[in-house]
């Protein structure tokens, strides 16, 4: 029955087909649309992974929409909402097959498929001579394809724990970024660290956490929730500014966005340990150590038990 569901890839041109119409739609109504567009049976709708938390056309609909979005065929404007956008159109009006292949031609798709082994940087510079590597995984063992699921499987989360942030108000940035230094283990227990780090407003400091749980030093905090803004060296001169203040010489700046190159220099220079971490940086920070985000699925990989099948 599996095999009669059209693969994520399979479903790429019903989902712009779906969407065609410019309407913002939201991944659900993205799935209802495309079942009723194949013919679907409710068997072949109702038909779930081996979780049993989700179905395979949801899934399989749901990834179609993450790729395309990758490539810049589709957009989210909120979370969750997606609309067509006029590459999405001219990939539709071309009469071509869109599938991993076809997006392969796109810059921000090849980076994303490249950013499970490098940094962006370096996949930016090996865009063109890496593009079939990145779509061909034919040659990949079972092990690799597994863990090359997994590392795309954070990246989507990445991303979309990031838009959960812009959504929320600075407040409730700040108190996520303790809650991670907690989870980090830092801090002590929550309580002390809820008396430790109110907000502030005060010389560009916005939480302060104990570094152990004796409170022996002390590591202020700098949060800012930026889409497009990058954070510049006089956004961490300023920071060290207040630290200065507070007769301190710890110090970590967290951003939804990223830091220029000057910014990380300056850091470096420096006599005071201001450790600054980035988007990218944060969201794998908080699926590392379970910040906002909770455990769907689990696979146990076996393997054999060598030292059961000695004879003596």
């Amino acid at each position: 029955m599996v095999d009669t569901i059209p693969s994520y890839e399979e479903m790429m041109p019903a989902v712009l087909k779906v969407l065609a119409d410019g309407q913002l739609k939201s991944v659900r109504q993205i799935t209802e649309e495309s079942a009723v567009a194949y013919g679907f049976s409710d068997e072949q709708i109702a038909l779930t992974l081996p979780s049993g938390k989700q179905t395979y056309v949801y899934n399989r609909v749901g990834w179609a929409k993450e790729y395309l979005v990758k490539a810049g065929l589709l957009e989210q404007p909120s979370r969750g909402m997606c609309r067509i956008t006029s590459r999405g159109q001219a990939a539709l009006a071309s009469g071509q097959k869109v599938n991993n292949l076809y997006l392969s031609q796109f810059e921000e798709f090849v980076r994303y498929k490249l950013m499970s082994s490098q940094s962006t940087s370096q996949a930016s510079s090996k865009v063109k001579a890496k593009a079939a590597d990145a779509i061909d995984e034919s040659s990949l063992t079972p092990s690799e394809q597994i863990s090359k699921a997994f590392v795309a499987l954070n990246s989507a989360l990445a991303d979309e724990l990031i838009e959960q942030i812009y959504s929320l108000s600075p407040q409730f940035f700040e108190q996520l970024v303790v809650d991670l230094m907690l989870a980090m283990g830092y801090g002590g227990s929550q309580k002390d660290a809820g008396q430790a780090t109110q907000y502030t407003n005060d010389g560009g400091i916005d939480g302060i956490i104990k570094e152990d749980k004796l409170g022996l030093d002390s590591i202020y905090l700098q949060a800012k929730r930026y889409r497009d803004n990058t954070v510049g060296r006089p956004d961490i001169q300023a920071f060290a500014g207040a630290l200065d203040m507070h007769r301190a010489r710890k110090g970590v700046f967290i951003t939804t966005s990223s830091f220029s190159k000057d910014a990380r220099e300056f850091v470096s220079m420096i006599e005071k340990r201001i450790v600054l971490i980035d988007g990218r940086e944060l969201a794998a920070l908080m699926i590392e150590h379970n910040v906002g985000v909770s455990t769907r699925e689990l696979y146990a990989i076996k393997a054999i038990d060598s030292d059961y099948f000695l004879e003596e």
